[in-house]
């Protein structure tokens, strides 16, 4: 049986994993509990560990696991990981891109667009040669489309350098996705989106890395991280 606080932390945990494939982190849960530090936070993530609801997932920065809910008891299938960095480019082509079956009922290809550096825009590297392989269940409707991380500025996001990220096109996003964005026609950096007023800010996931602050006309939303591959 879980508290009230427990309950509250794990349905939090859970949703954002739904919705953007990685957990709140401990400022956010901190935040969202009413609790005065994080500490608190620690307690009861320990505790929903310790009961079997939870797992954390070490070496791996942020990354929690939900293995079980209150209400069905049954396992769920982990959440995919996200790693996003920043990219040159407009990805605009890819609108009504289908995305490519393969041989294998279960996996689909989508076309793998340039790198993602953590930190400093680059040139984005566009290979319409270069596909990846993907499970459908990562996928919905819409059109998807890859991109290779180089960096560490998500990396309390859980996306580590030389990961995949797999990005589905779309013009917007709520205050928290992280997203592929691009900055004045020319910068696109996948960074989590907060909008306040008329300003956004493009916000790192490593704290050696600074928060980018726009007007909200100089940035455009161009897709949003959905999924992670990586290989070991």
């Amino acid at each position: 049986m879980l508290t009230r606080k427990q309950h509250e932390l794990l349905m939090l945990i859970h949703e954002r994993l739904q919705a953007e494939g990685v957990p709140p982190s401990f400022d956010e849960m901190k935040d969202a509990l009413g609790l005065k530090s994080k500490s608190g936070v620690h307690r009861l993530v320990s505790a929903l560990e310790e009961r079997g609801f939870l797992r954390r997932l070490h070496h791996r920065a942020r990354a929690l696991e939900i293995i079980k809910l209150p209400d069905a008891q049954a396992r769920l299938k982990p959440a995919a990981s996200f790693r996003p960095q920043v990219i040159q480019g407009d990805f605009s082509p890819l609108v009504g891109r289908p995305v490519e079956a393969t041989s294998s009922p279960d996996s689909v290809s989508l076309p793998l667009f340039g790198k993602i550096a953590a930190g400093t825009p680059i040139e984005a590297l566009r290979d319409n040669g270069n596909y990846v392989e993907v499970p459908k269940s990562l996928l919905g409707s819409g059109d998807y489309y890859a991109l290779k991380v180089a960096g560490d500025s998500m990396v309390e996001a859980g996306i580590l350098d030389e990961d995949t990220v797999i990005i589905r096109r779309d013009e917007t996003a709520e205050n928290g996705a992280i997203v592929v964005a691009l900055v004045d026609g020319q910068e696109a950096t996948l960074k989590r989106l907060r909008r306040k007023g008329n300003t956004i800010a493009l916000e790192p996931a490593n704290a050696a890395h600074k928060i980018q602050l726009y007007g909200a006309d100089r940035v455009k939303v161009q897709g949003r991280l959905v999924g992670l591959i990586r290989k070991y």
